[in-house]
């Protein structure tokens, strides 16, 4: 069956949908041993030759799913060209291309999950799928009556309507440690 070539290159652990519209402009990948720069052009994986820089692409990988506890100072990205240590740094003894499914900021840490899985990450992170997400964080001070109403109420960005989140709950965590000015909290949003 034929599918937009940048979600086959995403599902065979290529590169994101996005890098993978990027190859295509530069003439990078090749259908039948012709070479593609339409983002629209679409193929079959199981009948046509798929190609990134002349080697063959194949959908019959392993796929991988990692669980990482990233600590502070790793950049969720593959690259970054400010420097900065990168979560792939932390891998050892992993051969395949994984990469970060969702975002940790820099002074963030916490579970991360990596994979090659294209299909696998876009129905984790995709808000159209509505996989609920619950953040653990600690707060400075202590969140007064009313605080999370801005949240509840939702984000506009530029380039996009309204966001709200389904639900959020603010609850204390049992048992977190806790500063006597930072407050361990749980929200699902």
């Amino acid at each position: 069956m034929e599918e937009r070539l940048q979600k086959i290159l995403s599902r065979a652990g290529v590169s994101s949908r996005r890098a993978a519209e990027k190859m295509i402009a530069e003439g990078r990948i090749s259908v039948n041993r012709t070479v593609v720069v339409e983002r629209e052009r679409k193929a079959d994986p199981g009948k046509d030759e798929i190609r990134l820089d002349g080697r063959l692409i194949s959908l019959e990988t392993e796929r991988i799913y990692l669980m990482l506890h990233k600590p502070k100072g790793y950049v969720t990205t593959l690259s970054d060209p400010q420097g900065r240590p990168i979560v792939t740094d932390l891998l050892n003894g992993v051969a395949a291309r994984v990469y970060p499914v969702g975002r940790l900021d820099y002074d963030s840490e916490g579970l991360l999950i990596l994979s090659n899985d294209g299909e696998f990450a876009q129905r984790l992170q995709h808000p159209r799928y509505r996989i609920p997400k619950t953040y653990r964080v600690k707060v400075e001070g202590h969140l007064l009556k009313g605080s999370l109403r801005p949240w509840k109420m939702g984000s506009t960005f530029p380039t996009a309507d309204l966001h709200r989140p389904r639900f959020i709950s603010k609850r204390p965590i049992p048992g977190a440690p806790g500063l006597p000015s930072r407050s361990p909290m749980e929200e699902t949003v």
